[in-house]
């Protein structure tokens, strides 16, 4: 699944599902311009890939703020001197249970996870359609398949789902490719404070999965890699699940119906 010549913008792309995303696509040949709303985040992950031969380019910018997603894209141009695919990672969690969620709360979340997939993708599209040909992957969660709390966060994932399903049906004929990846539990640097209280929670949420073990960000990064390649290319508006069969069934459920 090579991508020699390709050009990747990957959001949230200093640390966790992001990093190794990037890591990934770097691997099969792509130049990436690495945007993470931390600077130094955002430095580290390009050099890591600089010093591994790739070519890559730090940006920071908020995803939720208009003028920092153009000028991203437009470093992102100026650098390479195009745009073959845009992998919408950036997000924040949060927002648990409505009585204890305020609106500034509320408003953030949707912000980050939703609008800022929309502004991104607004921005990359005219040079992807100019081109003739594009792939956007937009990092979604079960979370916004199913009740798992976290409304505000959950509801921000749905609509990422929704959102990128209708790319894909408004923009199939124009060569644009838009598909989602809904990951499970995944282990990465978004988990430290929680990890912090409560050193066993990966091993306690392991029971709830098929597999027996949460994810890993190079896991997801894999799939990333799939959607955006030419091994992908009658793969439009698909939802795809990297979450070790949680969403496949009550697995926990039925071990207990079972007896075992």
């Amino acid at each position: 699944m090579e991508l020699n010549d390709r050009v990747a913008l990957v959001t949230g792309g200093g640390s966790g599902i992001g990093r190794a995303t990037a890591a990934r696509l770097a691997a099969a040949g792509a130049a990436i311009a690495v945007l993470d709303l931390d600077a130094a985040r955002a430095q580290e992950g390009a050099a890591a890939l600089t010093r591994k031969g790739a070519r890559a380019a730090p940006l920071q910018g908020d995803v939720s703020v208009g003028a920092d997603v153009e000028r991203a894209v437009a470093a992102t141009m100026a650098a390479f001197g195009r745009l073959d695919i845009l992998v919408n990672n950036a997000a924040i969690g949060g927002g648990d249970d409505p009585l204890r969620t305020d609106e500034t709360t509320w408003d953030r979340l949707q912000a980050i996870v939703l609008k800022g997939v929309f502004l991104c993708s607004r921005a990359a599209l005219p040079q992807m359609l100019a081109q003739g040909r594009g792939a956007i992957v937009n990092v979604a969660s079960v979370n916004g398949l199913t009740g798992l709390g976290e409304e505000a966060y959950s509801a921000a994932k749905a609509g990422v789902i929704n959102f990128t399903q209708n790319l894909a049906v408004r923009y199939g004929q124009q060569g644009i490719r838009a598909n989602v990846v809904c990951p499970g539990t995944i282990r990465t640097p978004i988990w430290g404070e929680q990890l912090a209280r409560d050193p066993q929670i990966f091993e306690r949420l392991a029971a709830w999965y098929p597999l027996g073990r949460v994810g890993e960000p190079e896991e997801v990064a894999a799939a990333v890699h799939f959607l955006v390649s030419d091994d992908a290319s009658f793969v439009t508006g698909a939802v795809l699940t990297v979450d070790g069969g949680l969403t496949a069934g009550m697995h926990r459920l039925a071990r207990e119906l079972g007896g075992n």
